[in-house]
């Protein structure tokens, strides 16, 4: 067994007699041929003998203290909080972050004492702290090490931003919910629609971002500008197509109908039936003759929301979006379509309708009719609601 004094002995040239037992039993292991057993605690002493000799004293055995204690059977256990902490505050994971620079922003936010006092915990479970997510998380000040990991790990407790359009929203529309969910003014997202190329607005667009701005529920990063975002939406429309698997070259066509879609449909069951009689009546013969007759084209030239119908000053508007005045499609989208409707104008129904109506806007039932004269029963369904509706219609 080696004793107590061998350390100093070893680095200070002690020269005490070896007792006659281990030179005995040393003589006896050489004599069968096996060397003397020198376990780790032999190199490591003659180590820190060979580099102190070198003058670095005190530096030597910081560094090679934790490797000598773990050697020897001890601990490293990095300095900790005790826990559970106090005090709330952000942490901002950035995307790109190693574990040393989560670290280091947890210990200089005051999170954990030391940076060690994370990466052990980190170290426990590498494939958490692999999958550890970009986003701000609500942690305490004075946390250990532990339990500041667990928290990062676990999806659910980042203090997300989430910001939602809903469909069917013009443009106008998105900017002034993204404002209010980012606080970013409007006038920047107006400004930022401008910028095509940093958005990276299709040159099918022709320069409107309208109907590119996907509906979805956003969770932008801290810092993101109005040209981020819009970014982000105009590329979840592109994805939206190529879903969808529509041809690049039938891009602007597809969603202009499937904006359409979106501003008569209540009910997913009818978005292709819709994008079906849009496509009937888009071929030009009787009864359509070429005119969309569709009440949203008109309320998007109003920019009126709210009314269930048009009016026959509405109707009357020369704008090209005017579709009971203009045959075909109207320039462009009128609104931001949604995934399903996008899928609806890529994959109509199939059947010989010429008209729907909702004849419950309260309910969006809506009824499709292929004559003329089944198509008025069906209005007629319609103004009845509205002559009880009368503030709606």
């Amino acid at each position: 067994m080696t004793h107590q004094h061998d350390f100093t002995d070893t680095i200070f040239g002690g020269s005490e007699p070896e007792p006659e037992t281990r030179r005995a039993r040393t003589r006896a292991e050489l004599h069968r041929g096996r060397a003397p057993r020198k376990g780790p605690r032999r190199w490591i002493i003659l180590l820190l003998a060979i580099v102190l000799v070198g003058g670095g004293a005190w530096a030597a055995v910081g560094a090679l203290a934790p490797m000598v204690s773990g050697l020897l059977g001890g601990s490293s256990q990095a300095e900790d909080f005790p826990g559970p902490g106090e005090g709330a505050v952000t942490v901002t994971v950035e995307p790109g972050q190693t574990g040393e620079d989560i670290a280091t922003t947890l210990r200089d936010l005051g999170v954990v004492k030391t940076r060690s006092a994370y990466l052990e915990a980190a170290a426990g479970d590498p494939s958490a702290a692999a999958a550890i997510q970009p986003g701000s998380y609500a942690l305490l000040k004075g946390m250990r090490g532990a339990d500041a990991f667990e928290t990062l790990s676990d999806p659910a407790n980042r203090v997300v931003a989430r910001t939602t359009i809903r469909e069917g929203l013009w443009a106008n529309e998105v900017y002034a919910t993204l404002s209010k969910g980012t606080g970013i003014p409007v006038k920047e997202y107006q400004a930022a629609a401008k910028d095509t190329a940093a958005i990276g607005l299709p040159k099918a667009a022709k320069g409107k971002v309208e109907g590119w701005l996907h509906p979805l529920t956003y969770e932008f990063p801290d810092g993101s500008t109005a040209k981020d975002q819009l970014k982000t939406m105009v590329a979840a429309t592109v994805k939206a197509l190529e879903d969808a698997k529509v041809p690049e070259d039938e891009w602007m066509r597809t969603l202009t109908i499937a904006s359409i879609v979106e501003g008569e449909v209540n009910g997913d069951a009818d978005r292709a039936k819709v994008a079906r009689v849009i496509l009937n009546r888009l071929e030009g013969g009787p009864p359509s003759y070429g005119l969309l007759q569709m009440d949203s084209t008109v309320h998007f030239v109003a920019q009126e929301r709210g009314r269930a119908g048009t009016t026959n000053a509405q109707r009357d508007s020369d704008s090209p979006y005017n579709t009971y005045k203009v045959q075909g499609l109207p320039p462009g989208p009128i609104d931001s379509p949604g995934t399903k409707s996008i899928e609806a104008a890529a994959n109509p129904a199939k059947g010989g309708w010429y008209f729907f109506v909702t004849v419950d806007p309260s309910t969006g039932e809506t009824k499709f009719a292929e004559t003329v004269a089944e198509h008025d029963r069906n209005v007629q369904e319609f103004q009845a609601w509205c002559r009880a509706n009368k503030d709606k219609c």
